[in-house]
């Protein structure tokens, strides 16, 4: 199965992001692609109000570009993730959108962990523009094989691809605009990581460069295979990344090291009175709210 992902420099300007998509998606299909993976927000990238102006229905113009290219080239198109304007026409989302082969959607995932957040002194407040989302998504590309979905800061969170894992998805795709100093010093490192523990392929395309709200991502898009090596990746600039997943010696893998199947659940129990470092108490009369916000 090949399978590629593609790496941009998005900014304000939707027409040119679409071009530039739409470029790299096609050049990935003529290259043997079945399944092509775009990056986080790569329709637009910018301040809160941009995010805003730009967000749309299911039935947009974005959308709908996705859903007709991916049946013009016969191809699984995950179109990254977009900033979705819910039916209720005020309520955000960062949705990523698994378009089959025919057109149709196949699944939407909308991103559960939002990016509240401090890095090199800017502050990212992901929470006060989007709602998160409350449902763990498998989906099966058109030959069948199980695909988990996530977005981006979602990558900090290992349960969530066990969770996946255990439901059979056999790859794991994951959209980003990661910041430069978190490429540059967790992204390979919590890739490796989701591909290894859960003996899965994973699958990254992440933004690139400068966007147009001073923001910096940085790029590195991979595909890691399930033992854990990086199987291909793009340093720098727009462009995609393409690699063959063999799927029986990912079987082997996991007949030979059955580490998921080695699991002992009965013996993990969720410390569900303790709460993380820094977590506020939400009985407590002092908790304090923030309404600072910043795109992420």
């Amino acid at each position: 199965m090949r399978v590629a992902a593609v790496q941009l420099n998005s900014i304000d300007d939707k027409a040119a992001n679409l071009a530039s998509a739409d470029r790299l998606v096609r050049s990935a299909a003529a290259e043997g692609a079945t399944l092509v993976l775009l990056p986080e927000k790569w329709i637009v990238i910018g301040d809160p109000q941009t995010l805003r102006a730009a967000a749309e229905p299911l039935d947009g113009p974005t959308v709908s570009w996705a859903r007709t290219t991916a049946a013009e080239l016969g191809i699984d198109l995950i179109a990254g993730s977009i900033v979705e304007r819910m039916e209720d026409g005020r309520t955000l989302s960062n949705t990523c959108l698994h378009i089959a082969a025919d057109g149709s959607i196949q699944a939407l995932y909308r991103k559960i962990h939002m990016f509240d957040v401090e890095v090199d002194g800017r502050i990212y407040r992901e929470s006060e523009v989007e709602r998160p989302g409350d449902e763990i998504v498998l989906s099966r590309t058109g030959s069948g094989v199980p695909v988990g979905l996530s977005i981006c800061y979602d990558l900090r969170f290992p349960e969530l691809y066990r969770i996946l894992a255990l439901r059979g998805a056999l790859m794991m795709v994951v959209p980003a605009a990661f910041t430069l100093r978190t490429t540059t010093d967790h992204w390979e490192t919590l890739l490796r990581a989701r591909a290894i523990e859960n003996q899965a392929f994973v699958i990254a395309a992440n933004q690139v460069g400068e966007h147009a709200n001073g923001s910096r991502s940085g790029g590195r898009s991979m595909i890691v295979d399930a033992w854990g090596e990086v199987l291909a990746r793009l340093d720098e600039g727009e462009g995609h990344v393409i690699a063959d997943l063999d799927l029986e010696a990912q079987a082997e893998i996991r007949r030979k090291l059955p580490s998921l199947a080695n699991r002992r659940p009965a013996t993990y129990r969720w410390p569900e009175q303790l709460r993380a470092v820094g977590e506020a108490d939400p009985d407590s009369p002092q908790r304090e709210h923030t309404t600072e916000a910043l795109q992420s």
